[in-house]
């Protein structure tokens, strides 16, 4: 049987990467999904994932500002005013921080297929000079 180069060059052409499960479905068994890409693209799209994480961390300090507000009197309408700012904070809060849960099991996934390319390229590599020596 002869090796096929091209084909073993084809079959590396594209990756796909399962999307990670959305911490909201995880308890009953959701998630799924994921991204079919050409593998000379990954560098890029990592990038694209790691800007979001850095936006999702500046925009995490903001949360636990408006997560955190302090009333700025003592009176009624003030404490009020407070009581009714910190939920609405703590929910962005907890979303952001599920969101970035969300990116860096992402991100990892894309490095470990970013890692496995560069293993198979390496093995295809070591297996054709062995196939031409021969």
């Amino acid at each position: 049987m002869a090796y096929d180069s091209n084909a073993e060059q084809n079959r590396q052409e594209k990756v796909t990467v399962s999307a990670p499960a959305n911490p909201d479905t995880t308890k009953s068994g959701g998630g799924g999904g994921g991204f079919t890409f050409d593998k000379d693209k990954i560098d890029g799209i990592i990038k694209k994932w790691t800007d979001l994480q850095a936006e999702l961390k500046r925009d995490y300090n903001d949360a636990n500002l408006m997560a955190n507000v302090k009333a700025p009197g003592k009176e009624f309408a003030s404490g009020d005013w407070e009581k009714l700012a910190n939920p609405s904070g703590k929910a962005f809060l907890e979303q952001n921080q599920k969101m970035q849960d969300y990116v860096k099991n992402y991100i990892d996934q894309l490095t470990a297929a970013k890692q496995k390319i560069a293993t198979n390229e390496a093995e295809t590599q070591a297996s054709l000079n062995k196939h031409k020596a021969v």
